[in-house]
């Protein structure tokens, strides 16, 4: 059930540092902060994903962020981070609120027990009457295992609270049909159909790790979950409320009307794909139906070092993504089982178990709401049948 009062704001680091000089842009935090304490006194809950704590940690290793490479973003992210909760808390402290930070990991958000963990940690925060602060944990986190945005980071945390609205405020007023510095682009006021605009939304800001096509991410997996997403310029002078209220313009994502449940919003909205695997065209065409789930004999091949409980993206022969999926088995496992189907468990893996890699119960056929990923082209291992 999508709560109403409960709002996720996303806020970029072209707003939150100033881009020459790498240190705090104290006006904007005031205005944002100010702002929030509003929404707090309308009766709101209000949970905010900051980025900036890298471009602030840069400005004092005095590192050029265009040179920097991941160990000296992690020292950045460690040095940084500190100062821009400082700042955060000695003004919230102004307008008579506390606040308290949530560093997340990609595997807090892919692994569902500790997806769970995390809600209930921002869920007792906003029972108490603190400001969450959630960024990603940049100081022990490489580019395999991040989630490389704070877009999807917000998405993802908009859908683990049922949030009714997402305000990701950044340095343009919103979604243009094409480059906004092309003559004839066209403002867009209302997005449906998120896959519509992922072709034109390529570039990214030289502080931020996000651009355009990451809000559009971001605003489908909202969209999958009830959730409406307002993409706007961040102004010092009421940064949300006037969004909110229709007086400063912004693109709208649309939410679904008839959201999915949290379970399967989560094993749908992947930020990483832990594994794929292909299978043959007539169970592909069952597994559409609803019919079966994953059995080892239907596999053609499969990709990834994946572990049992990671969620598998399922494609047919014709590079389709079908459902998504939690598996059974690791991918050594998995791929012994595949290429013996006809031998008994016992004499292949030492005990016996079930064929079937993923159980119907925990595979979610994706519909068009959802946006597909693309197949791996590379690391497949095909499964050689005796």
């Amino acid at each position: 059930m999508v709560s109403e009062n409960r709002i996720v704001v996303k806020v970029g680091s072209s707003l939150l540092v100033n881009e020459e000089m790498l240190t705090p842009s104290y006006a904007f935090i005031h205005g944002l902060l100010g702002d929030i304490a509003t929404l707090r006194e309308q009766g709101k809950e209000v949970v905010l994903t900051s980025s900036g704590s890298v471009a602030l940690g840069l400005g004092l290793l005095k590192a050029d962020p265009k040179t920097a490479g991941v160990q000296e973003k992690q020292a950045a992210a460690a040095c940084g981070q500190p100062l821009l909760l400082n700042v955060y808390k000695q003004i919230a402290l102004e307008y008579g609120f506390d606040i308290a930070q949530v560093l997340i990991t990609l595997e807090d958000l892919e692994n569902r027990r500790r997806f769970l963990n995390t809600r209930n940690t921002i869920n007792r925060l906003l029972e108490r009457g603190l400001l969450p602060i959630v960024n990603e944990n940049d100081t022990v986190t490489t580019e395999e295992i991040r989630v490389g945005d704070n877009d999807r980071l917000a998405a993802k945390v908009a859908q683990m609270l049922q949030a009714s609205n997402l305000t990701i405020l950044t340095s343009i007023d919103g979604l243009y049909d094409r480059n906004p510095e092309e003559e004839g682009a066209q403002f867009v006021e209302r997005v449906d159909d998120v896959a519509e605009y992922l072709e034109v939304t390529k570039s990214t800001s030289s502080l931020g790790s996000g651009g355009m096509m990451t809000k559009m991410q971001a605003a489908n997996m909202a969209q999958n979950a009830g959730c409406t997403t307002l993409i706007a310029k961040g102004e010092m002078d009421r940064p949300i409320t006037a969004v909110l209220s229709g007086e400063r313009r912004c693109t709208e994502c649309v939410a679904q009307t008839a959201p999915a449940s949290s379970w399967s919003v989560w094993l749908t909205d992947r930020l990483s794909m832990a594994g794929s695997i292909i299978v043959r065209s007539n169970p592909a065409r069952d597994i559409r139906s609803g019919e079966i789930g994953v059995k080892a004999g239907d596999v053609v091949s499969m990709s990834g070092d994946f572990h049992k409980g990671d969620v598998l993206h399922v494609f047919d022969e014709d590079g389709n993504e079908v459902a998504r999926g939690l598996t059974n088995y690791g991918s050594q496992e998995a791929l012994i089982l595949a290429r013996h189907p006809d031998l008994p468990s016992k004499e292949t893996l030492g005990y016996t178990t079930s064929d079937v890699i993923i159980n119907q119960k925990n595979l979610i056929l994706l519909e068009e709401h959802h946006l597909n990923w693309d197949q791996p082209e590379e690391d497949f291992l095909d499964i050689e049948q005796p």
